[in-house]
């Protein structure tokens, strides 16, 4: 098996039995060097969690029931709410063109391991080369694509219909649906009805303007028989080259346990979201994207979600997805202030709230944002700033003049050797010349215990 990257929290396991009731990992997995073993387990697997008399999910198609898809059953959370539970949207207000793919002989629920599942919208240009390669897959188990449409203008519903026979005959199976509103509903949205209308064990996110590699749904499957509750990734080759360069360095080098302790850097999560791969049983216990639409940072908004639900973070050290970057990119609706926002607040829950004190590393523009930003609460916790400016060490201080409290708080501004740990770093990575790390390992200081970075 290829090197893996985790931190991974639980200890259940997929949906993968033999004969006798027990579950086992595939030969592909036992024949590893993590060895075979068995659990046995007297849970059905998850496409038989039913009653005897009910069907599975995506066969729940009852005369006077409407499909699965268009039940307004799942709750969804609003943005920035981890734990409200926002009213679903009435069915009326999207008409959901569902024709039959979801019957039994197209979904054969019960051996179905793998779901890629593409929500697109207006991706006419990308979908050729992204269909193109669930083809050249070399996983052996048994694979589907499940399609949303979000309303796309250019005639991408017709071109994945087309794509339909060829992957049928190649005994990938194929479920397509979506609205015709006058506007999409947002990347959630259409994330959600395309796991939701799918049928595989495992999930294979993949965004239909990303190319994966033959290998990429193979080693997935295997890493995430052996991390069921952890979201997968991979490293990735950007497109066009030499664009989004420093993050592109950030994604692929990022250590084991920097996949955990940089979760709050402006570049979001650990593993980026097109390069998930996760049991469904770990999708359905996290809880369905955000679908606020246009704006929403969905996937940040999971992963948070995820880390929150005791969920691990694996990345695959081997390339397995070209990643395209292009101004159409629903990236770039997201307002930076968004991020920032849901960065602080999670900040403050996973770490500040268990800290007595700290030390803000920066008392420049961004150092002084993050301590505004604050709760009270945690303001009095900044014991100081810290800086390698003589200028501004010599300052002295840092004053809130837009405090309410009088007298304004005072935070001292110290050179950062004289400075104490903990400290939230606000610095950016990898634009110091290295000068920031080095100064870091002078003090002798660890990642994720004396130290975290926030920029």
């Amino acid at each position: 098996m290829e090197k893996l990257q985790d931190v991974c929290c639980g200890s259940l396991f997929p949906d993968v039995w033999d004969a006798n009731g027990c579950y086992r990992f595939p030969p592909t997995v036992q024949d590893s060097q993590f060895g075979a073993f068995s659990l046995d387990v007297d849970t059905k697997p998850h496409c038989l969690q039913h009653h005897p008399d009910t069907k599975p999910h995506c066969l729940q198609h009852h005369p006077d029931t409407k499909p699965h898809l268009l039940q307004t059953l799942t709750p969804h959370r609003r943005l920035g709410d981890s734990t409200s539970l926002a009213k679903t949207v009435p069915i009326e207000t999207v008409k959901v063109d569902l024709k039959q793919d979801l019957r039994a002989d197209v979904c054969p629920y019960t051996n179905q391991m793998g779901s890629v599942v593409v929500p697109v919208y207006n991706a006419s240009c990308w979908l050729e080369d992204c269909l193109e390669a669930v083809l050249r897959q070399d996983f052996t188990g048994t694979m589907e694509v499940s399609v949303f449409d979000d309303a796309s203008t250019d005639g991408s519903r017709q071109m994945v219909e087309c794509w339909k026979e060829r992957l049928e005959k190649r005994g990938v199976s194929m479920v397509i649906s979506g609205h015709s509103s006058t506007q999409p509903r947002g990347v959630g949205y259409a994330k959600n009805q395309a796991v939701s209308q799918s049928c595989g064990q495992f999930l294979c996110f993949q965004d239909a303007d990303d190319v994966m590699l033959p290998q990429r749904v193979r080693l997935q499957y295997e890493a995430s028989l052996l991390h069921p509750t952890s979201l997968i990734g991979c490293c990735v080759r950007r497109d066009p080259e030499g664009s989004t360069e420093r993050y592109t360095r950030w994604i692929n080098s990022i250590t084991k346990d920097q996949l955990v302790t940089q979760v709050y850097t402006s570049h979001g999560p650990t593993v980026v979201m097109p390069t998930w791969f996760c049991s469904r049983d770990w999708f359905q216990r996290v809880g369905t994207f955000d679908e606020g639409g246009k704006g929403v940072p969905e996937d940040l908004l999971f992963f948070y979600q995820s880390l929150r639900q005791g969920g691990g973070v694996a990345r695959l050290d081997q390339c397995l997805l070209v990643y395209r970057y292009h101004e159409k990119g629903a990236t770039h609706s997201v307002l930076e202030e968004t991020i920032w926002n849901l960065r602080v607040d999670f900040l403050q829950e996973r770490v500040l709230s268990q800290w007595e004190g700290f030390t803000i590393w920066n008392a420049g523009k961004q150092g002084r944002r993050l301590y505004r930003c604050l709760s009270p609460a945690n303001q009095r916790k900044v014991k100081a700033f810290c800086d390698v400016d003589v200028k501004k060490v010599q300052k002295g201080f840092y004053t809130y003049e837009e405090s309410k409290e009088r007298p304004k708080p005072r935070i001292p501004v110290l050179h950062y050797k004289d400075a104490s740990a903990p400290f939230i770093i606000c610095v950016k990575l990898d634009m110091t010349g290295g000068i920031l790390e080095e100064n870091l390992r002078s003090l002798q200081l660890t990642e994720g215990v004396d130290y975290l970075h926030f920029n």
